[in-house]
Protein backbone atom coordinates (compact mmCIF):
# COMPACT_ATOMS: atom_id res chain seq x y z
CA UNK A 1 0.00 0.00 0.00
CA UNK A 2 1.32 3.28 -1.27
CA UNK A 3 1.71 6.19 1.30
CA UNK A 4 -1.17 8.40 -0.25
CA UNK A 5 -3.33 5.23 -0.09
CA UNK A 6 -2.51 4.98 4.05
CA UNK A 7 -2.90 8.38 4.46
CA UNK A 8 -6.39 8.31 2.53
CA UNK A 9 -7.79 5.67 4.38
CA UNK A 10 -6.72 7.35 7.86
CA UNK A 11 -8.51 10.48 6.49
CA UNK A 12 -11.79 9.10 5.41
CA UNK A 13 -11.91 6.06 8.02
CA UNK A 14 -12.75 3.50 5.25
CA UNK A 15 -10.69 0.97 3.37
CA UNK A 16 -9.19 2.44 0.49
CA UNK A 17 -10.91 0.59 -2.26
CA UNK A 18 -13.97 2.13 -1.11
CA UNK A 19 -12.23 5.84 -0.56
CA UNK A 20 -11.56 5.38 -4.58
CA UNK A 21 -14.75 4.98 -5.21
CA UNK A 22 -16.28 7.59 -3.11
CA UNK A 23 -13.93 10.14 -4.61
CA UNK A 24 -14.70 9.03 -8.17
CA UNK A 25 -18.05 9.06 -7.68
CA UNK A 26 -18.14 12.08 -5.98
CA UNK A 27 -16.52 13.81 -8.93
CA UNK A 28 -18.33 12.67 -11.68
CA UNK A 29 -21.08 13.70 -10.28
CA UNK A 30 -19.66 17.37 -10.26
CA UNK A 31 -18.98 16.77 -13.54
CA UNK A 32 -22.93 15.86 -14.11
CA UNK A 33 -23.64 19.02 -12.55
CA UNK A 34 -21.37 21.37 -14.65
CA UNK A 35 -22.68 19.77 -17.41
CA UNK A 36 -26.25 20.40 -16.37
CA UNK A 37 -25.53 23.83 -15.42
CA UNK A 38 -23.89 24.66 -19.06
CA UNK A 39 -26.72 22.94 -20.64
CA UNK A 40 -29.68 24.83 -18.71
CA UNK A 41 -27.72 28.39 -19.29
CA UNK A 42 -27.22 27.48 -23.02
CA UNK A 43 -30.88 27.09 -23.19
CA UNK A 44 -31.86 29.61 -21.36
CA UNK A 45 -29.11 31.90 -23.10
CA UNK A 46 -30.52 30.61 -26.65
CA UNK A 47 -33.94 30.86 -25.57
CA UNK A 48 -33.10 34.67 -24.05
CA UNK A 49 -32.04 35.49 -28.16
CA UNK A 50 -34.16 33.66 -30.03
CA UNK A 51 -36.97 35.94 -28.47
CA UNK A 52 -35.04 38.87 -29.16
CA UNK A 53 -35.67 38.40 -33.08
CA UNK A 54 -38.20 41.05 -34.75
CA UNK A 55 -41.11 38.83 -34.80
CA UNK A 56 -41.86 38.80 -31.24
CA UNK A 57 -42.24 42.89 -31.69
CA UNK A 58 -42.21 44.89 -29.13
CA UNK A 59 -44.12 46.15 -25.99
CA UNK A 60 -45.03 50.06 -25.93
CA UNK A 61 -43.21 52.82 -24.32
CA UNK A 62 -43.16 56.13 -24.04
CA UNK A 63 -45.33 58.92 -25.28
CA UNK A 64 -47.10 55.59 -26.81
CA UNK A 65 -47.07 54.39 -23.61
CA UNK A 66 -48.16 57.03 -21.58
CA UNK A 67 -51.19 57.20 -24.34
CA UNK A 68 -52.52 54.39 -23.69
CA UNK A 69 -52.62 54.72 -20.00
CA UNK A 70 -55.07 57.43 -21.06
CA UNK A 71 -57.49 55.11 -22.49
CA UNK A 72 -60.99 54.26 -19.97
CA UNK A 73 -60.21 50.65 -21.65
CA UNK A 74 -56.89 50.45 -19.60
CA UNK A 75 -56.72 49.68 -16.15
CA UNK A 76 -54.35 48.51 -13.72
CA UNK A 77 -51.43 47.52 -16.03
CA UNK A 78 -53.39 46.35 -19.34
CA UNK A 79 -56.26 46.58 -21.72
CA UNK A 80 -59.48 45.77 -19.83
CA UNK A 81 -62.97 44.10 -22.09
CA UNK A 82 -66.12 45.76 -21.51
CA UNK A 83 -67.25 42.67 -19.34
CA UNK A 84 -65.19 40.61 -16.81
CA UNK A 85 -63.44 37.99 -19.34
CA UNK A 86 -61.25 35.65 -17.70
CA UNK A 87 -59.00 33.96 -20.57
CA UNK A 88 -59.43 30.44 -18.99
CA UNK A 89 -61.67 29.13 -16.90
CA UNK A 90 -59.61 27.80 -13.74
CA UNK A 91 -57.05 28.84 -12.50
CA UNK A 92 -54.20 26.66 -14.64
CA UNK A 93 -51.61 28.76 -16.58
CA UNK A 94 -51.20 28.57 -20.26
CA UNK A 95 -47.99 26.53 -19.70
CA UNK A 96 -50.55 23.60 -18.50
CA UNK A 97 -53.45 24.13 -20.80
CA UNK A 98 -50.83 24.07 -23.61
CA UNK A 99 -49.13 20.48 -22.27
CA UNK A 100 -52.54 19.43 -21.72
CA UNK A 101 -53.84 20.49 -25.69
CA UNK A 102 -50.81 18.92 -26.96
CA UNK A 103 -51.30 15.65 -25.43
CA UNK A 104 -55.65 15.65 -25.37
CA UNK A 105 -57.73 13.41 -27.67
CA UNK A 106 -58.86 15.39 -30.43
CA UNK A 107 -61.53 14.09 -32.80
CA UNK A 108 -59.95 15.12 -36.44
CA UNK A 109 -58.48 18.66 -36.05
CA UNK A 110 -56.91 18.65 -39.78
CA UNK A 111 -58.52 17.48 -42.86
CA UNK A 112 -57.12 14.26 -44.26
CA UNK A 113 -56.92 15.70 -48.08
CA UNK A 114 -56.08 19.47 -48.81
CA UNK A 115 -58.65 22.15 -48.50
CA UNK A 116 -59.79 23.45 -51.84
CA UNK A 117 -59.61 26.83 -52.86
CA UNK A 118 -60.20 29.16 -55.71
CA UNK A 119 -57.19 31.53 -56.66
CA UNK A 120 -58.95 34.88 -57.53
CA UNK A 121 -56.78 37.69 -59.17
CA UNK A 122 -57.74 39.53 -56.46
CA UNK A 123 -55.40 42.17 -58.54
CA UNK A 124 -57.23 42.53 -61.79
CA UNK A 125 -61.04 43.13 -59.44
CA UNK A 126 -62.86 45.88 -61.06
CA UNK A 127 -61.69 48.61 -57.96
CA UNK A 128 -65.43 50.41 -58.00
CA UNK A 129 -66.87 46.40 -57.51
CA UNK A 130 -67.66 46.20 -53.60
CA UNK A 131 -66.81 42.56 -52.57
CA UNK A 132 -65.29 40.48 -50.02
CA UNK A 133 -62.80 37.90 -50.54
CA UNK A 134 -62.08 35.40 -47.27
CA UNK A 135 -58.40 34.34 -47.47
CA UNK A 136 -58.97 31.39 -44.91
CA UNK A 137 -59.09 31.47 -41.60
CA UNK A 138 -59.30 35.23 -40.30
CA UNK A 139 -57.80 37.57 -43.21
CA UNK A 140 -60.12 39.41 -45.78
CA UNK A 141 -59.26 41.13 -49.01
CA UNK A 142 -62.28 43.85 -49.43
CA UNK A 143 -62.93 46.29 -51.65
CA UNK A 144 -65.49 49.22 -50.34
CA UNK A 145 -66.43 52.34 -51.94
CA UNK A 146 -62.93 52.28 -54.11
CA UNK A 147 -61.21 51.43 -51.36
CA UNK A 148 -58.78 48.26 -50.78
CA UNK A 149 -59.00 46.74 -47.71
CA UNK A 150 -57.01 43.96 -46.28
CA UNK A 151 -57.32 42.83 -42.59
CA UNK A 152 -54.95 40.68 -40.57
CA UNK A 153 -53.23 38.93 -43.66
CA UNK A 154 -51.56 35.73 -42.81
CA UNK A 155 -49.55 34.21 -45.76
CA UNK A 156 -47.35 32.13 -43.86
CA UNK A 157 -47.07 28.07 -43.72
CA UNK A 158 -47.61 28.00 -39.73
CA UNK A 159 -48.97 30.93 -37.25
CA UNK A 160 -46.69 30.77 -34.19
CA UNK A 161 -43.55 31.85 -32.59
CA UNK A 162 -42.01 28.27 -33.73
CA UNK A 163 -41.78 27.72 -36.74
CA UNK A 164 -44.68 24.54 -37.85
CA UNK A 165 -45.99 24.74 -34.54
CA UNK A 166 -49.24 25.68 -35.66
CA UNK A 167 -49.22 24.44 -39.30
CA UNK A 168 -51.57 25.57 -41.79
CA UNK A 169 -53.88 22.90 -43.16
CA UNK A 170 -52.71 21.63 -47.21
CA UNK A 171 -54.24 23.80 -49.67
CA UNK A 172 -55.35 26.67 -47.60
CA UNK A 173 -52.34 28.96 -48.66
CA UNK A 174 -52.91 29.96 -52.30
CA UNK A 175 -52.26 33.48 -51.87
CA UNK A 176 -48.50 35.52 -51.13
CA UNK A 177 -48.07 38.89 -50.44
CA UNK A 178 -47.06 39.20 -54.41
CA UNK A 179 -50.66 38.61 -55.29
CA UNK A 180 -52.01 41.57 -53.30
CA UNK A 181 -52.18 44.94 -54.87
CA UNK A 182 -51.69 48.09 -53.42
CA UNK A 183 -53.78 48.26 -50.20
CA UNK A 184 -55.30 51.49 -48.90
CA UNK A 185 -55.77 50.16 -45.37
CA UNK A 186 -54.16 47.41 -43.43
CA UNK A 187 -56.37 46.38 -40.49
CA UNK A 188 -54.94 44.83 -38.07
CA UNK A 189 -57.32 43.41 -35.15
CA UNK A 190 -55.11 42.78 -32.42
CA UNK A 191 -51.27 41.56 -31.69
CA UNK A 192 -51.78 37.26 -31.90
CA UNK A 193 -49.62 35.14 -34.23
CA UNK A 194 -52.93 34.01 -36.13
CA UNK A 195 -53.67 37.53 -36.87
CA UNK A 196 -50.29 39.39 -36.91
CA UNK A 197 -47.77 37.85 -38.60
CA UNK A 198 -44.53 39.11 -39.31
CA UNK A 199 -43.54 37.21 -42.84
CA UNK A 200 -46.82 38.80 -44.26
CA UNK A 201 -47.21 42.11 -42.99
CA UNK A 202 -43.29 43.17 -43.78
CA UNK A 203 -43.80 41.78 -47.26
CA UNK A 204 -46.54 44.00 -47.51
CA UNK A 205 -44.85 47.20 -46.33
CA UNK A 206 -44.04 48.74 -49.30
CA UNK A 207 -48.25 47.99 -51.12
CA UNK A 208 -49.73 49.69 -47.74
CA UNK A 209 -50.68 53.37 -47.60
CA UNK A 210 -52.09 53.50 -44.19
CA UNK A 211 -52.24 50.76 -41.12
CA UNK A 212 -55.27 51.27 -38.90
CA UNK A 213 -54.84 49.11 -35.40
CA UNK A 214 -55.63 48.88 -31.98
CA UNK A 215 -53.82 51.00 -29.24
CA UNK A 216 -50.27 49.87 -28.51
CA UNK A 217 -50.13 47.36 -31.85
CA UNK A 218 -47.95 50.24 -33.53
CA UNK A 219 -44.90 49.20 -31.67
CA UNK A 220 -44.41 46.04 -33.30
CA UNK A 221 -45.15 47.21 -36.92
CA UNK A 222 -42.58 50.12 -35.88
CA UNK A 223 -39.96 47.71 -35.12
CA UNK A 224 -40.78 46.16 -38.46
CA UNK A 225 -39.74 49.51 -40.72
CA UNK A 226 -43.37 50.74 -40.64
CA UNK A 227 -43.04 54.63 -41.11
CA UNK A 228 -45.21 55.90 -37.64
CA UNK A 229 -46.79 58.41 -40.15
CA UNK A 230 -48.87 55.24 -41.99
CA UNK A 231 -50.07 53.79 -38.81
CA UNK A 232 -52.90 55.07 -36.97
CA UNK A 233 -53.52 53.71 -33.51
CA UNK A 234 -57.21 53.76 -32.28
CA UNK A 235 -59.06 53.19 -28.84
CA UNK A 236 -62.70 51.64 -29.47
CA UNK A 237 -65.51 53.74 -30.74
CA UNK A 238 -62.81 55.84 -32.49
CA UNK A 239 -63.17 56.75 -36.42
CA UNK A 240 -61.38 57.23 -39.30
CA UNK A 241 -63.11 59.15 -42.44
CA UNK A 242 -61.93 59.53 -46.09
CA UNK A 243 -62.47 62.28 -48.30
CA UNK A 244 -65.36 60.43 -49.68
CA UNK A 245 -67.23 59.41 -47.10
CA UNK A 246 -65.82 56.30 -46.46
CA UNK A 247 -65.27 55.37 -42.95
CA UNK A 248 -63.74 53.19 -40.81
CA UNK A 249 -64.59 52.27 -37.13
CA UNK A 250 -62.74 50.55 -34.19
CA UNK A 251 -65.09 48.79 -32.13
CA UNK A 252 -64.88 46.78 -29.11
CA UNK A 253 -64.20 42.73 -29.44
CA UNK A 254 -64.37 40.09 -25.94
CA UNK A 255 -60.66 38.84 -25.94
CA UNK A 256 -56.97 39.64 -24.85
CA UNK A 257 -53.45 40.43 -26.94
CA UNK A 258 -49.72 39.71 -26.44
CA UNK A 259 -47.51 37.59 -28.81
CA UNK A 260 -45.28 36.15 -25.65
CA UNK A 261 -45.93 36.03 -21.99
CA UNK A 262 -47.09 39.69 -21.46
CA UNK A 263 -50.56 40.14 -22.05
CA UNK A 264 -53.03 42.67 -23.15
CA UNK A 265 -50.63 46.00 -23.44
CA UNK A 266 -52.06 46.68 -27.00
CA UNK A 267 -55.62 46.35 -27.71
CA UNK A 268 -58.05 44.22 -29.37
CA UNK A 269 -60.39 45.87 -31.97
CA UNK A 270 -63.65 44.49 -34.03
CA UNK A 271 -63.94 47.13 -37.52
CA UNK A 272 -66.91 48.48 -39.20
CA UNK A 273 -66.20 49.65 -42.71
CA UNK A 274 -68.77 52.17 -44.21
CA UNK A 275 -70.06 54.12 -47.14
CA UNK A 276 -72.72 55.70 -47.79
CA UNK A 277 -74.83 52.60 -49.52
CA UNK A 278 -73.15 50.02 -47.49
CA UNK A 279 -72.30 48.61 -44.05
CA UNK A 280 -69.66 45.54 -43.51
CA UNK A 281 -68.76 44.80 -39.75
CA UNK A 282 -65.67 42.25 -38.75
CA UNK A 283 -65.61 40.95 -35.30
CA UNK A 284 -62.09 40.00 -35.42
CA UNK A 285 -61.15 37.42 -32.54
CA UNK A 286 -63.94 37.70 -29.70
CA UNK A 287 -66.17 35.87 -27.46
CA UNK A 288 -70.25 36.42 -27.02
CA UNK A 289 -71.40 39.42 -25.59
CA UNK A 290 -73.58 42.49 -25.33
CA UNK A 291 -71.22 44.58 -27.20
CA UNK A 292 -72.76 43.02 -30.50
CA UNK A 293 -76.20 43.92 -30.25
CA UNK A 294 -74.65 47.37 -29.14
CA UNK A 295 -73.24 47.83 -32.05
CA UNK A 296 -76.22 46.57 -34.16
CA UNK A 297 -78.13 49.13 -32.57
CA UNK A 298 -75.74 51.92 -33.18
CA UNK A 299 -75.20 50.88 -36.70
CA UNK A 300 -78.92 50.16 -37.66
CA UNK A 301 -78.10 46.50 -39.22
CA UNK A 302 -75.17 45.88 -41.56
CA UNK A 303 -74.79 44.48 -45.09
CA UNK A 304 -72.38 41.29 -44.20
CA UNK A 305 -71.07 40.34 -41.27
CA UNK A 306 -67.86 38.44 -40.48
CA UNK A 307 -67.53 36.80 -37.28
CA UNK A 308 -65.47 34.64 -34.85
CA UNK A 309 -67.09 31.15 -35.57
CA UNK A 310 -64.19 28.53 -34.37
CA UNK A 311 -61.43 27.72 -32.31
CA UNK A 312 -63.94 27.44 -29.74
CA UNK A 313 -62.86 25.33 -26.51
CA UNK A 314 -64.66 24.52 -22.72
CA UNK A 315 -61.43 25.48 -21.46
CA UNK A 316 -61.55 29.16 -22.60
CA UNK A 317 -65.76 30.15 -23.53
CA UNK A 318 -65.70 33.55 -23.04
CA UNK A 319 -62.41 34.63 -25.99
CA UNK A 320 -63.92 33.09 -28.90
CA UNK A 321 -67.35 31.96 -29.88
CA UNK A 322 -69.45 28.64 -30.62
CA UNK A 323 -71.50 28.71 -33.65
CA UNK A 324 -74.16 28.80 -32.28
CA UNK A 325 -73.19 32.23 -30.50
CA UNK A 326 -71.82 33.33 -33.42
CA UNK A 327 -75.07 32.80 -35.09
CA UNK A 328 -76.77 34.98 -32.45
CA UNK A 329 -74.30 37.34 -32.53
CA UNK A 330 -75.45 37.83 -36.16
CA UNK A 331 -78.51 38.44 -35.83
CA UNK A 332 -77.69 41.03 -32.56
CA UNK A 333 -76.09 42.58 -35.10
CA UNK A 334 -79.15 42.77 -37.72
CA UNK A 335 -76.92 41.32 -40.47
CA UNK A 336 -77.80 40.59 -43.92
CA UNK A 337 -75.30 38.32 -44.40
CA UNK A 338 -73.29 36.02 -42.20
CA UNK A 339 -69.43 34.85 -43.03
CA UNK A 340 -68.05 32.16 -40.60
CA UNK A 341 -64.35 32.98 -39.96
CA UNK A 342 -61.29 32.00 -37.94
CA UNK A 343 -61.77 28.64 -39.11
CA UNK A 344 -60.57 26.65 -42.46
CA UNK A 345 -57.05 26.86 -42.25
CA UNK A 346 -55.87 26.29 -38.42
CA UNK A 347 -56.36 23.97 -35.87
CA UNK A 348 -55.82 25.86 -32.57
CA UNK A 349 -58.69 23.78 -29.94
CA UNK A 350 -59.81 20.30 -30.20
CA UNK A 351 -62.76 20.35 -31.99
CA UNK A 352 -63.25 18.46 -35.65
CA UNK A 353 -61.88 21.02 -38.36
CA UNK A 354 -64.86 20.85 -40.06
CA UNK A 355 -67.09 21.11 -37.05
CA UNK A 356 -67.86 24.84 -37.10
CA UNK A 357 -69.24 24.78 -40.68
CA UNK A 358 -71.92 21.69 -39.68
CA UNK A 359 -72.51 23.54 -36.87
CA UNK A 360 -73.06 27.04 -37.98
CA UNK A 361 -75.20 26.03 -41.00
CA UNK A 362 -77.67 23.91 -38.79
CA UNK A 363 -77.83 27.19 -36.26
CA UNK A 364 -78.47 29.84 -39.34
CA UNK A 365 -81.69 28.05 -40.30
CA UNK A 366 -84.84 29.62 -39.80
CA UNK A 367 -82.21 33.07 -39.47
CA UNK A 368 -83.08 36.53 -40.74
CA UNK A 369 -79.72 36.43 -42.82
CA UNK A 370 -78.00 34.95 -45.43
CA UNK A 371 -75.38 32.32 -44.39
CA UNK A 372 -71.76 32.45 -46.99
CA UNK A 373 -69.60 29.83 -47.07
CA UNK A 374 -67.26 29.86 -50.13
CA UNK A 375 -64.30 28.58 -50.88
CA UNK A 376 -60.77 30.15 -49.81
CA UNK A 377 -60.22 33.08 -52.75
CA UNK A 378 -63.74 32.78 -53.77
CA UNK A 379 -65.04 36.27 -54.02
CA UNK A 380 -69.15 37.76 -52.55
CA UNK A 381 -70.05 40.10 -54.70
CA UNK A 382 -72.30 42.65 -52.48
CA UNK A 383 -74.23 43.71 -55.37
CA UNK A 384 -75.37 39.83 -55.68
CA UNK A 385 -77.80 39.19 -53.15
CA UNK A 386 -78.81 35.86 -54.34
CA UNK A 387 -75.14 34.43 -54.65
CA UNK A 388 -75.12 31.35 -52.58
CA UNK A 389 -72.18 28.92 -51.75
CA UNK A 390 -71.88 24.90 -52.07
CA UNK A 391 -71.33 22.86 -48.68
CA UNK A 392 -67.84 22.04 -49.98
CA UNK A 393 -66.79 20.69 -47.19
CA UNK A 394 -69.50 17.40 -46.90
CA UNK A 395 -67.54 16.88 -50.48
CA UNK A 396 -64.51 17.14 -49.35
CA UNK A 397 -63.58 13.51 -49.81
CA UNK A 398 -65.31 12.79 -53.22
CA UNK A 399 -63.92 16.27 -54.86
CA UNK A 400 -60.39 16.00 -53.02
CA UNK A 401 -58.66 15.44 -56.80
CA UNK A 402 -60.69 19.08 -57.77
CA UNK A 403 -60.08 20.40 -54.39
CA UNK A 404 -56.35 19.83 -54.22
CA UNK A 405 -55.91 22.16 -56.62
CA UNK A 406 -55.87 25.86 -57.65
CA UNK A 407 -58.24 27.58 -59.88
CA UNK A 408 -57.79 30.61 -61.64
CA UNK A 409 -60.49 32.64 -61.78
CA UNK A 410 -60.49 35.74 -64.56
CA UNK A 411 -62.46 38.21 -62.96
CA UNK A 412 -61.77 41.60 -65.85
Amino acid sequence: MTAYARSLERSTGMPVETAYRDFAMRRKFRRMLTIAALLAASLTGGTWLYTQHPKFGKLPDGARLDKIKRSPNYSGDGFQNLIPTPVLVDDRSFVSVGIGYLFAKKDRPVPTLPIPSVKTDIQSLDRNMDVVVWLGHSPYFIQLGGNRILIDPVFSASAGPVPYLNKAFAGTNPYTAEDVPEIDYLLITHDHWDHLDYSTVTALRAKTQTVVCGLGIGAHLERWGYDKEKIHEADWYSVLESEHGFAIHVLPARHYSGRLLTRNKALWAGYALTTASRRIFVSGDSGYGPHFAEIGHRFGGFDLVALDTGQYDEQWPHIHMTPEEAAQAAQDLQADALLPGHIGKFSLARHPWDGPFRRITAASERRSYRLLTPMIGSPIVLDDPQHRFPRWWEDLAQSAAVGASIVKVDTR
